[in-house]
C-alpha cells in the first residue's frame, strides 16, 4: 500500500511538471458510467478467462478439482495482494506516464510505447531474462494485453475500464485457477496432462488474442453510442 501512495506522489509531481495538471486526468472520479464499465471489464475478462482454462484442461483429459483445504482468511489475502498488484501496475503503465506520453506523441504511439514497456516489464517479473524463447511469449502475451489496456485508458480517460479488465483476468487466473505467483489456489488441477499440438496452439492463440478482442469491440460499442468523448 505504501508503494501506491508513493506511485500517486510521484504521479502528482510528473503531472503537474510536464502538463501543469493534477491526478485528477487519470479519471479517478467515479460516476455510473465509470461503474459500469468497470463491470464490464471484469465480466468480460472472468469469462475468457474461464473459457481458456476450461478448454486447457477438458482437451487434456484432465479436470478442475475444488481445493478442500483453501481457507476463506487464504482468499481474502489472495484477492487483497491481486487487487493492490493490479493497482500498482496500472498507475505505472496506464497512468501519469501515458497520460503524458499520449499528450507529447499522440494516443497511438503512446499506447504501442506503455505496451512495449509492460511486456518487457514481465520479462523480470517472470524472471525470463535469458530464456529467449520464454521471453518472447511473454512479451507477446503481455504486450497484446497491454495495448488494450492502454487503449482502454486513452479512449475513457479513465483508469476505471483497465483496471476491471486487468483485475478480472488475474482474479481469475491466479486465484480461482491457481495459475499465478500463489500457488495452489480455490481450483487446482486434477492431473498433469498437458495440451500438446494443434490444439495447444489454438487454446495459446485463444489466450493471448481473445480478451483483447473483446475489449478493443467494447471500446467500439462505447465510441458508437457516444460514451466516448473526441480526442
Amino acid at each position: 500500500m505504501i508503494g501506491i501512495i508513493a506511485e500517486l506522489m510521484i504521479s502528482w509531481l510528473l503531472l503537474w511538471l510536464f502538463e501543469r495538471t493534477n491526478l485528477s486526468v487519470l479519471g479517478f472520479e467515479l460516476s455510473k458510467e465509470r461503474a459500469l464499465q468497470v463491470a464490464v471489464g471484469l465480466l468480460l475478462a472472468a469469462s475468457c478467462c474461464t473459457l481458456y482454462h476450461i478448454m486447457a484442461v477438458n482437451f487434456a483429459d484432465n479436470s478442475w478439482t475444488l481445493n478442500t483445504t483453501f481457507t476463506f482468511q487464504a482468499v481474502a489475502t489472495s484477492l487483497w495482494f491481486t487487487l493492490k498488484s493490479v493497482i500498482f501496475e496500472e498507475l505505472i503503465f496506464r497512468g501519469a506516464l501515458l497520460y503524458i506520453a499520449i499528450k507529447k506523441i499522440g494516443t497511438t504511439k503512446g499506447c504501442i510505447l506503455s505496451a512495449i514497456c509492460f511486456g518487457i516489464y514481465h520479462w523480470f517479473s517472470y524472471n525470463a531474462l535469458g530464456n529467449l524463447f520464454q521471453m518472447g511469449i511473454i512479451f507477446l502475451m503481455t504486450a497484446v494485453f497491454g495495448l488494450m489496456l492502454a487503449f482502454a485508458f486513452a479512449r475513457t480517460r479513465s483508469l476505471y475500464l483497465p483496471i476491471g479488465l486487468h483485475l478480472g483476468w488475474n482474479i481469475f487466473n491466479i486465484i480461482i485457477f491457481s495459475n499465478g505467483p500463489l500457488g495452489d489456489q480455490i481450483f487446482i488441477k486434477s492431473n498433469d496432462n498437458k495440451l500438446d499440438g494443434l490444439l495447444s496452439l489454438f487454446v495459446f492463440i485463444f489466450q493471448i488474442f481473445a480478451l483483447p478482442f473483446l475489449g478493443f469491440l467494447y471500446l467500439w460499442y462505447l465510441k458508437t453510442k457516444g460514451s466516448l468523448k473526441a480526442k
